[in-house]
């Protein structure tokens, strides 16, 4: 794990953004996959929008995902070890980047067949305490044919990312535009943001 801390630590100092395969093992990944909220994730699940609050807003035409957002206290164990993770990479962050990260937001996320998230960034022009965007990969045996990368939009032009099971990606919320291409499978993933503040449970 110190190894692949290092990875994402050095690859958000060279270029904003970084992706660390088996962040989650493929047992982890499968139970996280058999919690409830994913296996009735129909029940569990509302569809995402867009803004914050009384901006919010739901527009399939930008964004096609359902969320469910976690509360770290309450969460079943599988989950509980990815918060656990995610809590070792902000002290590891903090301490080799000084990024002064403080808390993380996080939420189940499935892109039913066909879904899409445009292009955007994840920084809110009126909040700015997202810092750092990840990504965990939730998809078994998935294949280039599926589709539903994320593109990121680097200095380069873009690079696209497979959503691979136990797969991270970690970038700079306020400064890498992305987007989530369409799949012909349900993709699922951890969906969060890494915080410069101390984060409450959100009900959007």
């Amino acid at each position: 794990m110190n190894a692949q801390l290092d990875l994402i630590a050095d690859g958000l100092a060279d270029q904003g953004y970084a992706v660390a395969d088996g962040f989650l093992s493929t047992r982890e990944v499968s139970d996280i996959r058999q919690t409830d909220e994913f296996r009735n994730h129909l029940l569990h699940f509302r569809q995402a929008g867009i803004g914050q609050q009384r901006d919010r807003q739901v527009n399939e035409a930008i964004r096609g995902d359902y969320i469910r957002w976690i509360d770290p206290a309450q969460a079943a164990a599988p989950l509980a070890l990815y918060v656990q993770r995610l809590r070792h990479l902000i002290e590891h962050l903090n301490r080799t980047l000084y990024v002064g990260l403080k808390d993380f937001e996080i939420h189940q996320t499935v892109y039913p067949v066909g879904t899409f998230y445009k292009r955007h960034l994840d920084q809110f022009k009126k909040d700015d305490h997202r810092k750092l965007s990840v990504i965990c990969y939730l998809n078994e045996a998935w294949h280039e044919e599926h589709g539903g990368q994320l593109r990121l939009y680097v200095h380069a032009g873009h690079r696209d990312v497979l959503p691979l099971g136990g797969r991270l990606v970690c970038f700079r919320s306020e400064v890498l535009e992305h987007e989530v291409l369409p799949a012909t499978r349900e993709r699922f993933s951890l969906t969060g943001w890494l915080l410069n503040q101390h984060a409450e449970l959100k009900h959007l």
